[in-house]
């Protein structure tokens, strides 16, 4: 059975940086995104629903500029998981909020950079302007994607993060990281 790929791999007039789509995301703060409808899913939306199913591949064929952003949202969901698991006591709401927003404005690297752990699969940015656009847009989707899954971990009320999401946080899409 293949993995999940992007409903938004064949979406027109997307501004396409490298090799990878920046699309519109439903989301309130100011930034490098476009809005989005707020009465469809997307990019973020389909990343968390995908995440689970998706980290159980080790194989993710790369169907589309948008399968690229993807990946790099289901690893950051996967790196969310793992700073959660991580902590010493369990953290609340509030706590998981503080700790996983600092992990989505720190400084990370972006495909180009010599760090970026999937160069292979990505082309850099074609100008430092790109590349600057890249970074503020990667960094606002990592914000709302925290802001939704921190809803999502803690929607039963008891303080405590879902077992069956944490249950994912040892997990690693492709065998890969982006920390």
């Amino acid at each position: 059975m293949p993995a999940y790929h992007s409903a938004f791999n064949d979406v027109p007039d997307v501004r396409l940086i490298g090799n990878m789509s920046a699309l519109p995301l439903k989301t309130a703060r100011m930034g490098a995104a476009s809005p989005a409808n707020p009465n469809e899913a997307d990019i973020i939306d389909e990343a968390l629903d995908l995440f689970r199913a998706n980290s159980l591949f080790r194989n993710f064929e790369i169907k589309g500029p948008a399968d690229r952003l993807l990946i790099i949202l289901i690893l950051f969901v996967s790196d969310c998981l793992a700073k959660i698991g991580s902590a010493r006591n369990v953290p609340s709401k509030i706590e998981a909020g503080k700790m996983l927003n600092t992990l989505a404005v720190d400084n990370f690297p972006i495909p180009g950079d010599s760090t970026f752990p999937l160069n292979a699969h990505y082309a850099s940015p074609s100008s430092r302007i790109d590349a600057d656009y890249l970074r503020s847009y990667i960094q606002q989707a990592r914000v709302e994607l925290v802001n939704r899954l921190i809803e999502i971990l803690y929607a039963d009320g008891t303080g405590k993060p879902s077992k069956w999401w944490m249950s994912f946080q040892k997990r690693r899409f492709m065998n890969r990281s982006l920390g």
